[in-house]
């Protein structure tokens, strides 16, 4: 019997891997956590008989631990409750929960050595270094979820990743591709989250149409493929049924395809090292007729630009990179900036954080990374006021 862990579980990602679970009788669910979304992770919590359920906000113990009465499952709450779950016996951890909080239980998972199927992208864009460190110092086992990062998994089996010639990630270009350009300082919060292909939560599906997903993508995957910034490219692809390829030196290049649904990732990763029959739709490509394929234009998605100079200057550079991010969404959701001003925010952080501490200082430790962290989403706020003053 397996133990499992579901970080982030009320999410889409959480989600997508519960209903996997619940199609097994081979798996125990140890550990399930959420945010504010306390009813559902009820629900999930006793449709799945976890031995815990933990709430990342201490003021809504009291609901779920009412939601949970009688049940016999273990109720906690608070960002130090969601790391200690981290340190549950476990056999495989899915860490999805979206953002920088989900650092420090991703680490304390990898600490006890367990196989952490990897969601969240902050952990390898802000930490990259440390959280493969942190892996092979305890014998723990990363394995990508994300869609391209788990296509380039699985190109790469059996294969040396001294042939690769560069690594291309898809990007459906969200639910704005087809706008003008003139047109993209007007979108709303409510046309940048609808998505033409994935369902998706609506902080990602924002990513999605600014790009800044992708450019996140871009930086993970030089962590975790080690690869060169010039090897990693980016195509527009609308009908995203061809998550990456990797291209190798004699000129082949090996493609992944498949349906949009991410509990093709999940399960790949569920199962690793070996394929297991998953329910999701076989793709025919007859149907689908064609397959398309762009350069983005780096004009509308300049999260892309970014991201190179970022990976090109190193050391502290991901972790502002993705603060200042996470603030600019907030901001723009709470519709304090436009869509454009998004990605102007984050330059002008990076370089104020440049300018004041310098971006080339690594992290030498987790706390380093929180950090920075810290400090970066302050200057984000400040960068945001004086942008303010100065419209």
């Amino acid at each position: 019997m397996r133990r499992i862990t579901v970080f982030g579980a009320t999410g889409s990602v959480g989600e997508s891997t519960l209903d996997l679970l619940a199609r097994r009788d081979d798996v125990k669910v140890v550990a399930l956590t959420g945010g504010r979304q306390v009813a559902r992770l009820a629900e999930l919590a006793q449709a799945h008989r976890a031995e815990l359920a933990v709430t990342a906000h201490e003021e809504c113990y009291g609901p779920l631990k009412a939601a949970l009465a009688g049940s016999g499952i273990e109720v906690a709450a608070g960002p130090a409750a969601v790391v200690e779950a981290g340190y549950r016996q476990a056999d495989w951890v899915m860490s999805a929960i979206v953002g920088a909080a989900g650092l420090a239980p991703g680490f304390a998972a990898l600490s006890q050595g367990r196989t952490v199927a990897l969601a969240n992208k902050e952990s390898l864009v802000t930490a990259g270094k440390l959280l493969m460190s942190e892996a092979r110092a305890h014998g723990a086992t990363v394995l990508p979820v994300d869609s391209e990062h788990s296509a380039v998994f699985q190109a790469l089996v059996g294969e040396d990743i001294a042939a690769v010639e560069t690594v291309t990630l898809t990007a459906s270009g969200g639910g704005l591709r087809d706008w003008p350009l003139e047109k993209l300082a007007h979108a709303t919060v409510a046309d940048a989250a609808s998505h033409p292909n994935w369902a998706m939560g609506q902080r990602i599906t924002i990513d999605s149409a600014s790009m800044f997903n992708k450019a996140m993508e871009v930086i993970e995957a030089r962590e975790f493929f080690s690869l060169s910034p010039e090897q990693i490219r980016v195509l527009i692809h609308p009908q995203s049924l061809v998550h990456a390829l990797v291209a190798f030196r004699d000129g082949a290049i090996m493609a992944h395809l498949g349906s949009p649904d991410m509990r093709h990732p999940i399960g790949y990763a569920l199962n690793w090292p070996k394929r297991a029959e998953l329910p999701v739709a076989r793709l025919d490509l007859a149907t689908a007729g064609r397959l398309d394929f762009a350069a983005p234009d780096l004009r509308r998605y300049p999260a892309l630009r970014l991201a190179q100079e970022v990976m090109r200057a190193g050391g502290a550079a991901g972790a502002v990179f993705n603060a200042a991010k996470e603030v600019a969404l907030d901001h723009f959701i709470d519709g304090e900036i436009g869509f454009l001003d998004m990605a102007g925010v984050v330059e002008d952080t990076l370089a104020r954080h440049d300018a004041v501490t310098g971006l080339g200082n690594a992290a030498e430790s987790l706390q380093d990374v929180l950090d920075i962290d810290a400090t970066a989403r302050r200057r984000a706020v400040e960068v945001i006021r004086a942008r303010g003053r100065a419209a």
